[in-house]
């Protein structure tokens, strides 16, 4: 069964095919990334499936349900959630209150009283295990101004999950991190995995093969190949296109 599934996704602007009738299936609890050189479409697909970009063809099931004329806030109440587009972070608050605010945003409370709001069991717990399942629980009381790169993008991370998804749409979460703040979010996947479905776009391939359950291949808008990881690296054509060049978009 499948937790989302495309059929013949199709994204135009103007006169030109960004998707292609692009057909996916995750399972759930699945880890599945989409790789492909640039041009790929691969941000584009991922803003279909949120809902933050309407499709000009094709149909999403989430959950066994049509979403395809869903707006990006429908889907994300029902557990489909795009990392960055949870909420701002607050460089005012700590990461402890950015987190529990990402909890009452998905409780659907109002925002006018925020710092007594937070004080409130449920969203404080949320904030706890988003915390320490993205690696900052001891970092819960330090500004969000005062965070590192990479620790920020850790925060937005833990913010979408304090939201208590059911699927994590991921574009590029290691983008513009050094080697070790890379390393850190890899764990964080490591630990996410299996607790979420997740789509990961990445164009950081150790970490993509590390991570996947398994990988489609995106070019020029049209799914070339989908499959594990060993299966993508034997691949010739994917070999010749792609793995062989090396950078994503």
């Amino acid at each position: 069964m499948s937790i989302l599934r495309t059929e013949k996704l199709v994204k135009r602007f103007g006169g030109i095919l960004v998707t292609d009738e692009v057909s996916l299936d995750i399972a759930p609890g699945e880890l599945h990334a989409i790789i492909g050189p640039n041009g790929a479409g691969k941000t584009t697909l991922i803003n279909q499936l949120s809902g933050e970009m309407a499709s000009n063809g094709g149909k999403v099931w989430f959950d066994g349900q049509d979403v395809t004329g869903l707006p990006i806030h429908s889907r994300a109440r029902r557990g489909l959630q795009r990392s960055y587009q949870i909420t701002s972070v607050f460089d005012a608050f700590t990461v402890r209150e950015n987190a529990a605010l990402a909890a009452l945003g998905a409780q659907g409370h109002g925002w006018g009283f925020l710092r007594p709001l937070l004080s409130r069991s449920g969203p404080a717990q949320a904030a706890y295990e988003a915390l320490e399942a993205c690696g900052l629980g001891a970092r819960a009381d330090v500004l969000a101004a005062d965070l590192a790169y990479g620790e920020r993008r850790q925060l937005e991370m833990a913010m979408a999950v304090a939201a208590k998804p059911r699927f994590l749409l991921l574009d590029e979460p290691m983008a513009g991190m050094s080697v070790q703040e890379s390393a850190a979010v890899v764990a964080m996947l490591q630990r996410l995995k299996g607790q979420y479905s997740i789509l990961l776009i990445e164009h950081d391939m150790e970490a993509v093969f590390a991570l996947a359950d398994r990988i489609t291949v995106l070019v020029y808008g049209k799914v070339m190949f989908t499959g594990t990881p060993a299966e993508i690296r034997a691949h010739p054509e994917v070999k010749a296109v792609y793995l062989g060049e090396g950078d994503d978009e």
